[in-house]
């Protein structure tokens, strides 16, 4: 499995920061806020793959706060086999998440500048989901996009239709300059992914196959 990256969406006039996607190693994410003094008000899940979810029970006991997921996720969230877990060697369960839904936005306490959109992207799993900061222009996308397209569908509830329509209906309706930060994979934009999705299909190989 290869790297998993996190993101902290933060308030620079606050200090107050969303931590995006876990992953696995807390104790990198507790260094960086003591070292930022950052206060963390929420982990937020893109999906409930292993990966991403790895380190949310260590550092949620750490920070006294909520984990937020999309109303999907409770079953990859509590089911090894759906959040692959299983397959590692390490049964993972995470319960007790808030939920939230297509639409949604999340803000970072009351007079924050800084608000997520959930956008619902459902294809690399049914629970999958990108958090739109419409005034900073990126998406957090999770594992619905790569640098080089769309992003995988061969895992258990993966949907290749699904990811596509996706795609089309929610983040290729984003400005051309969104920035788009993947949870394995250097960002795109929004241009450089439309490019992708529609040009002829290579194959067997191709991604959405």
């Amino acid at each position: 499995m290869f790297a998993t990256y996190g993101y902290f969406v933060v308030d620079e006039e606050t200090g107050h920061a969303f931590l995006i996607d876990p992953g696995a190693q807390a104790d990198l994410f507790l260094r960086a806020v003591r070292g930022h003094d950052w206060t963390v008000e929420a982990i937020v899940l893109t999906h409930g793959h292993f990966d991403h979810i790895g380190a949310v029970e260590e550092l949620r006991a750490a920070w006294g706060i909520p984990v937020l997921a999309h109303a999907e996720s409770e079953r990859y969230l509590t089911d090894p086999y759906l959040n692959l877990s299983a397959s590692h060697g390490a049964p993972l369960r995470v319960r007790g998440v808030e939920k939230f839904q297509h639409g949604d936005r999340l803000t970072l306490g009351e007079g924050s500048n800084v608000e997520l959109e959930v956008l619902h992207v459902p294809g690399h799993t049914d629970d999958s989901c990108a958090f739109y900061c419409e005034q900073a222009g990126f998406a957090l996308v999770g594992d619905t996009v790569y640098e080089g397209g769309p992003g995988l569908t061969i895992f258990p509830t993966g949907d290749a239709a699904k990811l596509r329509a996706s795609l089309e209906t929610r983040l290729l309706t984003l400005p051309d300059g969104t920035e788009l930060l993947s949870g394995h994979s250097r960002p795109t934009t929004v241009a450089r992914l439309r490019r992708a999705v529609r040009r002829p299909a290579a194959g067997p190989g191709d991604r959405l196959s």
